[in-house]
């Protein structure tokens, strides 16, 4: 990543498979070069070389329009910080990416996506109104109301209290297998990894350890 002088290779030669409807935790040290594979995997940077498909496609090789209609459609992203448009109420923020995708039934479902994560009575709140867990959880419709084939989450619960954390996970992992999306998400929780169906630890841009976990929690 970078230029010039300044370039500096974050990722060393990583080499991964993620299974349709897996759930796969990548865990590390800070400065691991996690969350780079993930904004990789979601087509939000770009590789200086190497391939990313996904359901068959090369992300890595589409044109910026083409990938962002493509993400939209298929990839939903949970970041730490939220993202919420502040002036955009609860249901209108939920309503933007599909609206952007020409559903017509955007508010709709937005309306559907809000009251799955229990907020159906705050639809017109704005994000100030929110707790933090209450944003998340929008944030996490957002990302679900377009029926996406993946789910990406960097760090969901890390500007969470561990009580609205823990509500943020059961949502998270609930809504996923009903839906049959696949999870990728980066985390320092080891509990949460160890929700996950395998977990993937790098260190220094490298995966030093793959390893299958038991999902009996789920």
């Amino acid at each position: 990543m970078g230029r010039a002088a300044a370039r500096v290779h974050i990722l060393k030669g990583v080499s991964l498979s993620v299974g349709s409807g897996e759930a796969v935790g990548l865990v590390g040290p800070s400065g691991s070069g996690k969350s780079t594979l993930l904004m990789i995997m979601a087509g939000l940077e770009r590789p200086d070389s190497g391939v990313v498909s996904l359901d068959g496609r090369r992300i890595d090789a589409m044109g910026e329009d083409e990938l962002a209609r493509f993400r939209g459609a298929r990839i939903g992203i949970v970041f730490q910080s939220f993202h919420l448009i502040p002036t955009l109420t609860a249901l209108e923020n939920v309503a933007v990416p599909l609206e952007l995708l020409g559903r017509p039934d955007a508010f709709a479902t937005a309306a559907r996506e809000l009251a799955a994560v229990g907020l159906g009575e705050r639809l017109s709140h704005y994000p100030a109104q929110l707790s933090g867990g209450e944003q998340q959880r929008v944030a996490l419709a957002r990302a679900l109301a377009p029926n996406p084939a993946i789910l990406v989450a960097d760090e969901p619960t890390g500007n969470l209290d561990e009580a609205s954390g823990a509500q943020i996970v059961e949502l998270m992992f609930a809504l996923r297998r009903e839906r049959g999306a696949t999870l990728v998400l980066v985390t320092h929780d080891a509990a949460l990894a160890a929700r996950c169906d395998r977990t993937i630890r790098l260190r220094s841009g490298a995966v030093v350890e793959a390893a299958a976990i038991a999902a009996a929690a789920q």
